[in-house]
């Protein structure tokens, strides 16, 4: 209970704790020490760094087991791509800029096997969903279930999404 309720801790420090125009996210990862104390194992800047589609993103720290291995060591690095691994996690932030006004913008419209859970942190944001639209500003929340989605940001600024995309089995349908 104590572990669970340190995470969470730790994601929401995290989500609202991050200054919207800045390029670096801090992580703090906590754990037990030499002299079994619990202790900030790790605390740096990651930078958010160019994706595809002109998105910037950073992946925080991955997990490839459940139950989840407690770690010692960075697992950022385990990452193998936007999915987590089979049975993981992935926590990171994804930076989506604001569409061309002089262009339409182009959904890209994607499905995951996964279970994501998505804070918007700053800017505002509409995710597309096959039918319906959701508009979502800095401290709104989504639950992504494996459906077909996509992000538009028609605002003016880039907006910032911390996320948590979690394994999950194949959706029946």
């Amino acid at each position: 209970m104590i572990r669970k309720l340190a995470v969470w801790s730790t994601i929401a420090a995290l989500s609202f704790s991050v200054h919207a125009r800045a390029s670096d996210v801090r992580r703090v990862v906590t754990g037990i020490d030499a002299d079994n104390k619990s202790n900030a194992i790790l605390d740096s800047k990651i930078t958010l760094t160019p994706a595809p589609n002109d998105l910037k993103w950073a992946h925080l720290w991955v997990t490839d087991s459940y139950p989840i291995s407690i770690s010692a060591t960075d697992t950022k690095d385990k990452s193998v791509g936007v999915s987590p691994p089979e049975n993981g996690t992935q926590f990171g932030v994804v930076e989506i800029p604001a569409s061309d006004p002089a262009q339409p913008a182009q959904p890209l419209w994607h499905q995951t096997r996964t279970v994501d859970y998505v804070v918007v942190m700053s800017g505002e944001i509409d995710l597309m969903l096959e039918a319906s639209v959701v508009h979502l500003k800095a401290g709104d929340t989504v639950v992504q279930q494996a459906t077909n989605h996509a992000w538009v940001n028609r605002g003016t600024v880039p907006c910032r999404l911390l996320v948590v995309l979690m394994d999950a089995k194949q959706p029946k349908g």
